[in-house]
């Protein structure tokens, strides 16, 4: 091996240990879940690339200072750069929502019977996590809406997640009560125009919705209700977010009120990979 391809190979493996111990930092810096969800699979890249580094210096018989040298130009060409690390973070992000969701496997756009909306048969599924006192859950349902009608080739599903108050809790149960009786898109919408989802909208909003409120009261206290909603908490704690309103289209975890234009294009994103 000549001397060129060597110090070739010393300044890739070098650049490698460089990368990996920055994209660490800067997962710290811009996202934390990233460690605290794979603590030790980000340490142990660390380490990995810099024995490769180690590895391939000592095998080339570089000194300290030719490696102290290769060093301060990575560095330097780094700074010139910064935009690779937000590019890797990305892709690092991307690679882990996929991860995450092939664990989490079909569970997760299998709706609870009735508890979904648009085209059945559709060729995108968009699932949402919702919480009936989150104000930007209430402000995402007239662009979801929206999207339905503009788009008939999308099926809905949705998935109660009450992680703000007891009331949430109370509200969710009653829209698994619903969409038993075959009127969750009805409760749910007229909850949301209702207002916080106190017991006297909660009752309103089934009222209009049409149910049977004596067959509904009975099934929100029912162990089938509440382990549903035990299902989806575990799903968030196993998917990896934290708030409502989240999407999942395709291979994306979307968080927060996004607006129409987001929806839209994330859902051409996804039917795009087929």
């Amino acid at each position: 091996m000549n001397e060129q391809t060597s110090t070739r190979r010393i300044i890739i493996a070098i650049i490698g240990a460089g990368l990996a111990i920055l994209l660490a930092f800067a997962l710290f810096i811009f996202w934390p879940n990233a460690l605290t969800l794979g603590a030790t699979d980000g340490a142990t890249s660390t380490e990995s690339a810099t024995k490769s580094a180690d590895d391939a210096v000592a095998a080339a018989g570089m000194s300290p200072a030719q490696r102290k040298a290769t060093e301060a130009l990575v560095r330097a060409y780094i700074l010139e750069n910064p935009e690779i690390i937000t590019d890797a973070v990305a892709i690092l992000q991307q690679r882990d929502v996929a991860k995450r969701l092939a664990a989490a496997g079909n569970q997760i756009a299998k709706a609870f019977p009735g508890a979904e909306a648009g085209n059945p048969k559709g060729d995108v599924t968009i699932v949402e996590f919702t919480d009936y006192n989150c104000g930007f859950c209430r402000a995402s349902v007239p662009d979801v809406q929206r999207l339905l009608k503009s788009d008939g080739n999308i099926r809905l599903v949705y998935r109660e997640l009450p992680i703000l108050s007891q009331s949430s809790r109370d509200a969710a149960l009653w829209a698994l009560a619903a969409a038993r009786q075959g009127k969750h898109k009805a409760f749910h919408d007229a909850l949301f125009a209702g207002g916080r989802a106190d017991a006297a909208n909660i009752a309103d909003a089934a009222r209009k919705a049409g149910l049977d409120m004596g067959a509904a009261r009975t099934f929100a206290a029912s162990q089938q209700a509440n382990q549903e909603i035990e299902r989806n908490l575990a799903l968030m704690q196993q998917i990896g977010f934290n708030g409502t309103p989240t999407f999942i289209i395709g291979d994306q975890i979307l968080e927060g009120a996004l607006g129409y234009d987001a929806l839209k294009t994330a859902v051409e994103k996804a039917r795009a990979k087929g």
